[in-house]
């Protein structure tokens, strides 16, 4: 079975209303969808980011210079594929749009592997279990949001079968964010899953602090807990000095990243983005690192890629999404087949490959070309 074929379309769909954490907006939900075509007749269908800014010039870097790279090799050469496309970062460039790129192309090889095997992608990599808890990212800061609007948010969390949330923080003082995170707690209950996520918002005293005005609210993570300039160091001094668990990855681009956080000591989780960095098989990597280091695997959102993910493997965590019908039009109307979630656990699909069919009247009205 060798690569014959590429397509790849960028979708932009606007959103109802901006839903920002502490060093961002997000006004809409942006991904790259991946079609492979392999001469025996296999099609590969996935997706891969919510990159804003850049999903025409991703698409194009597939077409114009990843695909005629690897246009003739045997989808189970999965290695030398990534190793075709990697050498492409060491010119003086934008790397992450780039490693967005390559992570479109691996994920698509994967996909096809699996639909080739008749296995899905949770089998390939280890098939350690088939089901995970799910939260919702949430907590989000909008003009006029009350405690009480927090507490209503928690609960229609719980009503769409959510085990916990991860609560943005870091927009505010440590004192402010404080009494949001308890307002969360309060109306959520003590058996629904906390988290925090700062977005790299703080300063090393500034999260320690926050983190021990909420330590007695049992979170169960902190994430990204301090400004990106010097973060390892300061996320290391974070954790020495409080209770949570740290939580980090998603802003690294190669496994690389990742095992400068595990040297660091900087962190108890790691949520390494497959579509940030480089696809699958470096995200295996960089998994294998973390066993062996006694941290865990989480995954910053992605859910259609990441529940296979961290199924695979034995120190896989949670799954991320949206539960907000008005953040993620992807999660909740282009994915077509996407296991509905029971009492916070999410069944990972079984069907060959990723197992993703998408709406194509979708594709076709949001699709950015």
């Amino acid at each position: 079975m060798k690569i014959h074929g590429i397509e790849a379309i960028a979708i932009d769909i606007p959103l109802k209303k901006n839903f920002g954490g502490s060093t961002y907006s997000v006004l809409k939900r942006s991904t790259v969808i991946t079609r492979m075509r392999t001469d025996g007749g296999l099609v590969s269908e996935v997706y891969n980011g919510d990159n804003r800014e850049h999903g025409r010039e991703i698409v194009r870097i597939i077409r114009d210079e990843l695909f005629p790279l690897v246009k003739g090799m045997s989808i189970l050469e999965g290695e030398r594929i990534w190793e075709k496309m990697f050498p492409l970062t060491c010119a003086i460039r934008d790397r992450k749009t780039l490693l967005e790129a390559i992570a479109c192309v691996d994920c698509a090889v994967w996909d096809l592997v699996g639909k080739a095997l008749g296995r899905s992608v949770r089998e390939l990599l280890g098939g350690f279990r088939d089901r995970l808890p799910i939260l919702s990212i949430g907590g989000y800061y909008m003009e006029g949001k009350t405690h009480s609007d927090i507490g209503r948010e928690m609960e229609s969390y719980r009503e769409a079968g959510m085990a916990g949330c991860k609560f943005k923080v870091g927009g505010l003082t440590p004192e402010e964010d404080a009494r949001r995170v308890e307002a969360a707690r309060n109306a959520a209950g003590p058996e629904f899953m906390l988290a925090v996520d700062a977005n790299r918002g703080w300063t090393a005293p500034d999260a320690i602090r926050f983190a021990r005005l909420v330590e007695h609210l049992d979170i169960r993570w902190f994430e990204e807990p301090c400004h990106w300039y010097d973060d390892a160091a300061m996320m290391a001094r974070v954790r020495q000095a409080i209770r949570i668990p740290v939580n980090a990855g998603q802003s690294e681009i190669t496994s690389y990243g990742v095992r400068r956080l595990l040297d660091a000591g900087a962190v108890d989780f790691v949520n390494y983005d497959v579509s940030e960095g480089g696809g699958v098989t470096d995200w295996r990597r960089a998994a294998a690192l973390c066993a062996a280091s006694g941290v865990q695997m989480a995954h910053h959102e992605e859910a259609q890629i990441a529940q296979h993910l961290l199924a695979a493997v034995p120190h896989g965590t949670y799954l991320e999404c949206f539960a907000d019908p008005d953040r993620d039009p992807v999660w909740q109307a282009m994915w077509v087949n996407r296991p509905a979630v029971k009492g916070g656990v999410f069944e990972v699909s079984g069907e060959p490959g990723f197992g993703l069919r998408l709406d194509e009247k979708m594709i076709q009205r949001y699709r950015a070309d």
